[in-house]
């Protein structure tokens, strides 16, 4: 048994005296209380940055893309900067659920709802900007290969365009299965602590039926590992793509083999960092700081500096590339010594200072660990990621090999506007699906309770490893004596008063009967049922609502799965059959 828990010397990561009812009331709270003074000021703020985009947005529309600072040269600028920016984003999400899930990663419980979230949203915004850019887009269905009026008209299968439209659409899809899928157990749990029958009545659509039962878990648990199985390698291949939409042009700057890996390092790098970011704010607007804790927050840093280090090793790379080639075109480019001391060299230097020097910051463990400062880093190396799209985009496309068409890009109010707003409308999505799903995925967390808790590390670093850790139904002290895993824990009142109806078991005169056979009961409740005193088909079968309504008091593990399997009515047919 001791080789389940923990070392003592890790960091609990569930703080605070929390049963399993806790868990599942503090996960709630957020979607069945009303939202805090926080909630609404962080909202209201998104909100005007969306509305000041949406108007961008329809002035682009019913005026033409005229309106944003591109010219004969630059034709790709702010706004395939800020698409392949929420692309990169938006492809961590996924891999960060999908590859702790597959290396069973215990600290995975608390970010991964919110990095799937992420990925689902930053991949909308995303989608805007090729739609905004075509100038007309009522036509945006012309980049799929479907029949249109023009008959012929086909789009272009060598086309690194059309791949991005495959991969992310393909990406995109994979994602929200794996991020519906992870919320099943949690709307079945919204359903059945909910008051309001209209709320009953959507969380339990959305649910799809979730009932709990051993087979249900068993297909959860093969459905999620088979999509991050899937999901995994689907990012790389996808930032991959996108990579190609530069690597395969003839460009300085552009055409280099180490795109492909480079991009996708950086798509991680950016992407873990928006988690951080969203991760500190939802523990604040949603009180979930027993969640998602400090160890939470380095663990998360620790990657960040692995894969900023990666990032690092590219850029040195390309700068090295460009001085080694000696062509005066490259020199000019992305990440080369005229693009440090040119025009726009300011976008350069805010690249090099918000990806590599802060971050570096997070080698002191002080830093590591304040939240604060991990706050202040995320948001300069959300920063730093989009410089660097920026740079690569558009400081290699003023200057090509003509140098008749060397221009300067100039974003005027509207590329601004539009890329503010959606930044805006990213988290009006996500604090609004913070109000209506649970931020965190409380079945999961209740996995890792007994070894990773708060409570229950302090229960074995007192008793040792064999206890019990569960107190005496009449309030005593903690039971001294190795037994199997118990989780019942409640007072001798509410065992009495459900006793008293069902009646009790008398071993001298009465057969145990294997309650296992009872849809909804496997071992683990069945012992829980032996605990409270309940081992006949005869008791169950006496059960009414006051007595379920007991039952899931003292057993708080399944709420409302007693009445919603209607054990009494399994257990009377099993009586009358023996």
């Amino acid at each position: 048994m001791s080789s389940h828990y923990e070392a003592p010397i890790r960091e609990p990561l569930v703080l605070g005296e929390k049963s399993y009812q806790d868990i599942s009331a503090d996960v709630a709270a957020p979607v069945l209380g009303k939202a805090n003074k926080s909630w609404w000021i962080v909202f209201t703020i998104a909100l005007i940055a969306f509305l000041w985009g949406l108007g961008c947005i329809i002035y682009t529309v019913s005026t033409g893309i005229g309106v944003w600072g591109l010219n004969k040269t630059v034709g790709w600028a702010w706004d395939i900067t800020n698409f392949v920016w929420w692309v990169g984003i938006g492809h961590a999400g996924t891999l960060i659920s999908a590859v702790l899930l597959l290396f069973r990663q215990k600290w995975r419980m608390a970010v991964n709802r919110s990095a799937e979230a992420m990925t689902i949203f930053a991949v909308v915004q995303a989608g805007l900007f090729p739609i905004i850019h075509m100038g007309r887009p009522w036509l945006a269905y012309w980049v799929l290969p479907i029949p249109n009026q023009f008959g012929s008209l086909w789009v272009n299968f060598n086309s690194p365009l059309l791949w991005d439209v495959f991969a992310i659409s393909t990406y995109l899809s994979i994602s929200l299965v794996f991020w519906w899928t992870g919320l099943l157990p949690d709307f079945a749990m919204i359903r059945d602590k909910t008051k309001s029958p209209f709320q009953k009545k959507i969380y339990g659509i959305l649910s799809f039926g979730w009932s709990g039962r051993v087979k249900d878990w068993q297909r959860f648990e093969e459905v999620s590992l088979v999509l991050a199985g899937l999901a995994t390698p689907l990012v790389l291949s996808v930032h991959t793509i996108v990579s190609f939409d530069f690597a395969t042009s003839v460009v300085p700057g552009w055409h280099s083999t180490i795109y492909p890996p480079y991009f996708v390092a950086g798509a991680i790098f950016s992407g873990f960092a928006m988690v951080q970011t969203l991760l500190i704010i939802m523990r604040k607007v949603s009180n979930l700081e027993n969640y998602i804790t400090i160890v939470h927050i380095e663990y998360m840093n620790k990657v960040i500096l692995l894969t900023g280090g990666i990032v690092t090793v590219a850029y040195a790379t390309e700068y090295f590339v460009m001085w080694y080639s000696g062509v005066p075109y490259e020199d000019y480019t992305y990440l080369s010594y005229g693009a440090a001391t040119g025009p726009y060299w300011w976008a350069f230097w805010a690249l090099i200072i918000c990806n590599f020097v802060v971050p570096m910051t997070l080698w002191v463990k002080k830093y590591r660990r304040n939240i604060i400062w991990t706050f202040i880093v995320a948001l300069v190396i959300n920063i730093g990621m989009w410089f660097e799209r920026f740079n690569i985009i558009v400081v290699n496309i003023t200057k090509d090999r003509l140098t008749s068409s060397w221009t300067m890009f100039q974003p005027t109010f509207v590329d601004i506007g539009t890329f503010v707003g959606t930044i805006g409308f990213f988290f009006v999505l996500f604090l609004l699906y913070a109000r209506t799903f649970p931020v965190i995925a409380q079945a999961e967390v209740k996995t890792i309770l007994k070894s990773s808790g708060e409570k229950f590390k302090n229960l074995r670093a007192k008793h040792g490893n064999d206890v019990s850790h569960v107190r005496a139904l009449d309030g005593g002290p903690v039971v001294e004596k190795p037994v199997a895993s118990q989780n019942v824990v409640s007072d001798k009142a509410k065992v009495d008063s459900l006793l008293s109806t069902i009646g009790t078991f008398n071993p001298d005169v009465e057969e145990q009967d294997d309650l296992k056979l009872i849809n909804g009961v496997g071992p683990v409740m069945e012992q829980k049922l032996h605990q409270i005193g309940i081992f006949t088909f005869d008791q169950v079968s006496r059960m009414t609502d006051r007595e379920y309504d007991l039952l899931d008091e003292i057993v708080s593990e399944f709420p409302g799965r007693a009445k919603r399997d209607d054990w009494a009515g399994q257990a009377l047919i099993l009586k009358n059959n023996k």
